[in-house]
Parts: C-alpha cells; structure tokens; sequence
C-alpha cells in the first residue's frame, strides 16, 4: 500500500502529539516524583510532593487521555479518516 503525502503528514502529526504528551507522561511521573522532598517545602493544600504523588499525578493523566482522544478525532475529521455514522 503506497501512503500519500496526506497519510505521511497525519502520521508525523501523531507521533508529535503523542511524543510530546508521553514526555509530559514523565515528566509528571519520574520528575516530580524525583524532586518530592524539594517539593513538599511547597504548600498548596498539603506538601506539593505528597500531593503530586497521591492526586495530582492522577489527574494529570486523565487530562493527558482526554487531550489526545479529544485532538485525535479533531485530526482524524480533517484528515477524512474518522468514524462516519454508520
């Protein structure tokens, strides 16, 4: 199967977004949770490490998993590959 400069250009859009919010993944994930001592000097609702830890992060990946479903069907309608009404 040949892929057209459309297909090549909606594939390198999803790598981006993707690459760009597993960083974000990590950074909320492995960083945060590196530097929780150094956090937890910060006080929001309780120490800002502990919080990261227990909440935050969490809702930091559900925010992730709506952005991209919610980007994903934006791209697949302007690039004509969504899911029609069937």
């Amino acid at each position: 199967m040949q892929l057209t400069e459309k297909h090549k250009e909606y594939w390198q859009r999803n790598l981006k977004l993707t690459g760009s919010l597993l960083a974000i993944w990590f950074v909320v994930t492995y960083v945060v949770g590196f530097f929780a001592r150094e956090l937890n000097a910060i006080e929001i609702i309780g120490p800002l490490g502990f919080y990261m830890g227990a909440q935050g992060s969490l809702i930091v990946y559900v925010l992730i998993i709506w952005f991209y479903a919610k980007r994903m069907n934006e791209m697949d309608e302007e690039y004509g590959v969504h899911e029609g009404d069937e």
